[in-house]
C-alpha cells in the first residue's frame, strides 16, 4: 500500500482543484453557450435551485439557507423575476411577506442546463477507453464524499457568498 507525504498530498490537493475547477468552468461556458443562455451569477442559481427544491420558500428564510443578507435575496428575486424565472405571491398569512415559485421558464431553463450537461458528460465519457471509464466509476465514491463535505453546515461561514464569481453558471443547473 503506498501512502503519500504531505507534500504529495498537497501537490495532488492543488491538482485536483485546478483540474475540478477548469471542468466545472469548461463545461458552464460550452453548455451556455451550445444552449444560448445568457449567464447567471452563481447566487441567482443557487437561489434558483433552492426556490425549486422548497417551492413557497420566503425571502427570509432562503436568506437564512444561503447565508445571504436578506436584502441580497431580494435583489437576486428581483433579478430572476425580470428575468421570467421567479414568481412572488403575497404570502395569504403574512401579507408583507412573500412567497416564491419557479416559473415555467425558470423550470424549461433548470431542465435545459441538466440535460444539456447530461449530453456534454456523455459525448466526452465516450470518447474514453474503458480503463478511464472504469478509474473514474471507481472514484465516484470517494468524489461523493468530498461534494457531501463540502456541503456540511460547518463547511461554509454564515455571511459567506455560496459562489462570488459573477461569471458562475453552476453545475447543475441553469
Amino acid at each position: 500500500m503506498t501512502t503519500q507525504t504531505e507534500a504529495g498530498k498537497g501537490l495532488l490537493a492543488r491538482e485536483f482543484a485546478t483540474v475540478l475547477g477548469g471542468i466545472h468552468r469548461a463545461a458552464r461556458r460550452r453548455v451556455r453557450r451550445e444552449l444560448g443562455l445568457s449567464p447567471l451569477s452563481g447566487s441567482q442559481v443557487e437561489l434558483l435551485r433552492l426556490i425549486a427544491d422548497r417551492p413557497g420558500i420566503g425571502v427570509s428564510a432562503a436568506a437564512r439557507e444561503l447565508h445571504l443578507a436578506g436584502n441580497s435575496v431580494s435583489a437576486l428575486v428581483n433579478q430572476l423575476s425580470t428575468h421570467g424565472y421567479l414568481v412572488r405571491e403575497t404570502d395569504p398569512v403574512d401579507r408583507r411577506a412573500a412567497r416564491l415559485s419557479v416559473s415555467r421558464a425558470g423550470t424549461e431553463r433548470l431542465a435545459r442546463w441538466s440535460d444539456g450537461r447530461a449530453a456534454l458528460f456523455e459525448e466526452l465519457l465516450a470518447d474514453l477507453p474503458p480503463h478511464e471509464l472504469a478509474a473514474i466509476e471507481a472514484a465516484l465514491p470517494a468524489l461523493r464524499r468530498i461534494a457531501d463535505r463540502l456541503t456540511e453546515p460547518s463547511a461554509e461561514a454564515p455571511g459567506d457568498d455560496p459562489d462570488p464569481d459573477p461569471d458562475t453558471c453552476d453545475v447543475d443547473a441553469v
